[in-house]
């Protein structure tokens, strides 16, 4: 006779949120591939085959955390870039949901940072690919816009700059915590006052009158 599989535990949403959040934190902390389903399942205070009832794998697990962090991501990101501000309000724009969704996925945005390269070559992680390439996008033409608006400086090196803010963004992943003593739209409005204060058309200086000789 064949062998009955055994039925599939449907978590509540609530719990299923708890165990990613905490696989999340292992990922980050551990590195994916160092990671076993026994280790989060220590985590979480059960035994590993319990937590095979909720996810059938470790990679199933990193799929929905690294979605979910992309699906409300890209939420905010196409909300600012809809609105059609000038190109220094959707920087700002962008720069801010940058931190709300480090506030919000912590975890995930470190993960994103150091396995999204390797991932991507799977066919199961290609999303992270395609959401890079419109991430660039979606900042390169933003910062091709200001210098043509001539809101950034005209010598700015376009894809050097996207780099920088993307990269010094990004990195807060790494020492920012929930909580803290900042919210992120002011850690958004701080770094937004270092950065634009180096990339905005500063105007000509004003040459002053002499008074005229009596």
């Amino acid at each position: 006779m064949p062998t009955k599989k055994k039925p599939q535990v449907t978590a509540t949403p609530e719990r299923r949120r708890e165990l990613l959040a905490l696989a999340a934190e292992v990922f980050a902390e551990q590195g994916y591939n160092a990671t076993t389903v026994r280790k989060i399942a220590d985590q979480a205070g059960m035994l590993a085959g319990s937590l095979y009832y909720h996810f059938d794998s470790k990679e199933s697990m990193l799929e929905e955390i690294l979605r979910t962090f992309l699906d409300e991501l890209w939420s905010g990101y196409d909300t600012v870039l809809a609105a059609e501000l000038g190109p220094r309000e959707t920087l700002e724009a962008l720069v801010t949901e940058s931190f709300r969704e480090i506030d919000r996925h912590r975890a995930a945005v470190a993960i994103y940072q150091k396995e999204s390269r390797h991932l991507a070559a799977q066919q199961r992680f290609a999303f992270l690919a395609e959401s890079q390439r419109n991430f660039e996008k979606a900042w390169l033409s933003t910062l091709e816009r200001g210098v043509a608006a001539e809101s950034f400086r005209s010598d700015l090196d376009i894809r050097l700059t996207y780099r920088f803010v993307r990269d010094t963004v990004w990195v807060a992943a790494s020492w920012y915590r929930p909580g803290g003593q900042h919210s992120p739209e002011e850690i958004a409005r701080q770094y937004l006052s270092m950065v634009l204060d180096g990339i905005s058309v500063r105007p000509e200086p004003r040459l002053q009158t002499l008074p005229a000789e009596e």
